[in-house]
């Protein structure tokens, strides 16, 4: 293995193994820290974790722990991924995590550069924009969980690290590999140890992955990751093929839980030629609403099938502030988790996720190991063989274009 990846929750981690294997890297994602050894063809391990809004104390120990088997396997290069819109909360856990890695490897330039051009995430003078909008004024300042409420990444990551935050401004970054190298090198010298990257294009990526080159830790979203398998390749590191997609038979069903402007807009259009059934926060809180009804209306019902729990952040707030954040999440993620459970014993082979902490509780629910990268459905969002009988897709809620549930569908389909 050359390249090792740490995910902070699940659709992340299967954008960044997508990102990675459309570049040519043979690329495996885990489910958690595997207890056994990567297979040897294997260049690109990717462990998903659920981490991203746990307590920063256990997304530390999780990520070492991850850290741990990755460098057993021989990496050369540690990339910790999260959330393109840079997901997190003054006391964590981006910051916390790098902190740890970066000490345990005693990395000393840490590039911070969460920018996804492709997806419509770029940072500007250390601001990070959502297509033309500020962070802030995306619709991400109303999460559920991890509220963005400021666009510059070096103040909001301040409070959440030990150490000094720099950056690399754009005008470095158009300038190509050399210029990147000579302003990571001044913000070292100057004290900072993670440095903020803007990146507005793809070719700005592919000019800090070569400028990465080296460097024992990276962390970002998986567009930064893009320009780092060309650095394995120029030394005659990859040899392996990729492996032939193959979809399933049969019918195609959707679990939404995510609340993201994105994703409602995908449930309103699917809705117009698909059934829908809205899962509603309170019944599942109160037990008027069992897991058995909605797997039984998935498998009844006709077409492509979407259950879904997405609503106004609003009415997300209210949930809360009734049964409490913590709560109110984990009842939904165990509702969703056994849904998919029973859906698969009833035979179900193609299932749809969207929203990233459903996604995990999907994928922890199913007991899936190990994630086989398919063809990318949208930027970000690639199609997973999961076992001999089962294929998903896990999208991050921000992600997809509004006919993404048909597209996936589609690709998922072994008769297309």
């Amino acid at each position: 293995m050359l390249l090792g990846c740490i995910g902070d929750d699940f659709t992340g981690s299967s954008d960044l193994a997508n990102t990675l294997s459309k570049q040519g890297m043979r690329c495996v994602q885990y489910t958690g820290v595997p207890s056994t050894p990567a297979q040897s063809d294997v260049e690109a391990g990717v462990i998903a974790l659920k981490s991203r809004s746990i307590r920063p104390e256990d997304a530390v120990s999780q990520s070492l722990e991850a850290l741990n088997w990755l460098l057993a396997q021989g990496c050369e290069q540690i990339f910790f991924k999260y959330c393109s819109t840079f997901d997190s909360t003054p006391e964590g856990n981006i910051g916390p995590v790098a902190d740890a890695l970066a000490d345990a490897l005693s990395a000393q330039q840490v590039i911070v550069c969460p920018a996804f051009p492709g997806t419509g995430r770029s940072i500007y003078k250390g601001h990070l924009f959502v297509h033309d909008r500020l962070l802030n004024e995306s619709g991400l300042q109303d999460h559920p969980l991890t509220p963005m409420t400021d666009p510059d990444i070096r103040r909001w990551l301040r409070p959440q690290t030990k150490y000094s935050v720099g950056h690399v401004d754009a005008e470095a970054v158009l300038s190509g590999e050399k210029a990147i190298k000579d302003a990571l090198q001044a913000e070292q010298d100057a004290g900072h140890r993670l440095i903020v990257v803007d990146a507005l294009r793809d070719a700005d990526l592919m000019e800090i992955g070569a400028a990465a080159d080296g460097l024992p830790l990276i962390t970002g979203g998986s567009g930064v990751a893009l320009g780092l398998p060309r650095n394995f390749e120029k030394r005659g590191q990859m040899t392996s093929d990729k492996t032939q997609w193959r979809g399933e038979s049969g019918k195609c069903v959707i679990l939404s839980g995510s609340c993201s402007n994105a994703t409602r807009a995908q449930v309103a259009l699917h809705s117009k030629t698909n059934p829908t059934y809205e899962i509603d926060a309170t019944m599942v809180m109160t037990g008027q609403m069992s897991p058995a009804t909605v797997s039984q209306w998935l498998i009844n019902a006709d077409a492509v099938p979407l259950a879904y729990s997405s609503a106004d952040p609003a009415v997300v707030a209210e949930i809360q502030t009734q049964f409490g954040r913590d709560k109110s999440a984990e009842a939904l993620e165990s509702f969703f988790a056994e849904v998919a459970r029973q859906l698969v014993d009833a035979g179900i082979r193609k299932i749809l996720t969207a929203g990233g902490e459903t996604s995990g509780a999907v994928v922890e629910g199913l007991n899936l190991k190990a994630l086989e990268i398919g063809p990318e459905i949208d930027p970000g969002v690639p199609a997973l063989r999961a076992s001999d009988t089962l294929v998903i897709a896990l999208k991050s809620g921000n992600f997809g274009a509004p006919d993404y549930f048909e597209k996936a569908a589609v690709i998922l389909d072994r008769d297309r």
